[in-house]
């Protein structure tokens, strides 16, 4: 399928993206696990200043069909700028076909084009592998809140080489900073 991605900034589709992060998490992981993603959407939407998020979209023939969302991360000390990617979603319908592999890697394009050097994620480690994410630990990068799933935290380099040792305790948006959601 042809999708296109795009940066969002303050638009009318920003009201839409806590409806699709309901609808994608619903369908997968069940009414609870998708009323937590729409409001974590909404929280971060609202309460995240733009010089902290990124927001990137998938459409295909002009509907939207797929979010990514990233956020500052803040090492102590602040030597190293780097972004979380969280939460991401794509519509039941076009999972599977490209959409969510597009999304990221237009997404990170855009992030290496404002010297972002690093971009961590807490997921699924098969998925995100595809786009060059690894596995780190977390004396490689420490991360905001202690790791229920310590095998998910994941991390890429925007400048080709290995994953460095980032020195420090992190700091994500606060959005993000609940227990819950590592």
């Amino acid at each position: 399928m042809d999708y296109t991605f795009q940066q969002l900034t303050q638009s009318d589709e920003l009201s839409q993206l806590p409806a699709l992060f309901a609808a994608t998490f619903t369908d997968s992981e069940g009414e609870a696990e998708g009323e937590m993603l729409r409001a974590l959407s909404s929280d971060l939407l609202s309460t995240t200043g733009a010089e902290e998020l990124r927001i990137f979209v998938a459409k295909h023939a002009d509907q939207l069909v797929g979010c990514v969302l990233f956020s500052a991360l803040n090492f102590e000390p602040a030597s190293t700028r780097a972004m979380l990617l969280s939460p991401m979603a794509i519509s039941t319908a076009h999972q599977g076909k490209g959409a969510g592999q597009g999304l990221i890697r237009f997404g990170l394009a855009q992030l290496r084009s404002e010297s972002v050097e690093l971009v961590l994620t807490y997921g699924d480690p098969q998925f995100y592998s595809r786009v060059g994410f690894a596995q780190i630990t977390e004396e490689q990068a420490a991360a905001p809140q202690p790791l229920s799933y310590p095998h998910g935290w994941l991390g890429l380099t925007l400048n080709g080489g290995a994953f460095p040792h980032v020195e420090g305790p992190s700091r994500c948006v606060a959005a993000l900073d609940k227990p819950d959601f590592w």
